[in-house]
């Protein structure tokens, strides 16, 4: 087997080995730095090209979790001014439902103090029809 690889490398170098070294070297050198320059910028130019597309891609993920994030925000928002209108209208009512308790309240303490005035009234009329004092003046001494 050693000695077939020997011999296709002799058959490979053999042709290289005709043509005039001079040539050989001028004719190939710019070809290969050309074919080196195209294929590195064009290597380049796919970096470049897959890099951008990559960012690219980044970029659009980025927007749409941004997005996504935003209209969850969004809905918390609008769900917490439903809960805030809803515990302003619950407190509004408790705030009506004392003022209403407050008010008949004031109205039974007025309404008792109309009966004392006329109790001490009567009180004081029987007193002057009488000429005496009350015995107790209405629990007050």
């Amino acid at each position: 087997m050693a000695e077939e690889d020997t011999k296709k490398v002799e058959v490979v170098e053999t042709p290289v080995a005709e043509e005039t070294p001079a040539l050989a070297v001028e004719t190939s050198e710019p070809a290969e730095e050309l074919v080196a320059t195209t294929s590195i910028e064009t290597a380049l130019d796919l970096v470049e090209s897959k890099a951008h597309k990559k960012i690219a891609v980044i970029e659009e993920w980025e927007s749409s979790k941004k997005a996504a994030v935003e209209a969850e925000l969004k809905k918390i928002e609008e769900e917490l001014e439903k809960k805030k209108a809803k515990l302003a209208e619950i407190t509004k009512s408790k705030l009506a439902l004392i003022q209403k308790e407050a008010e008949e309240k004031k109205a039974l303490v007025e309404t008792k103090r109309g009966e004392e005035l006329v109790k001490l009234e009567e009180i004081a009329a029987k007193c002057r029809t009488t000429g005496k004092p009350p015995k107790k003046l209405l629990g007050l001494f």
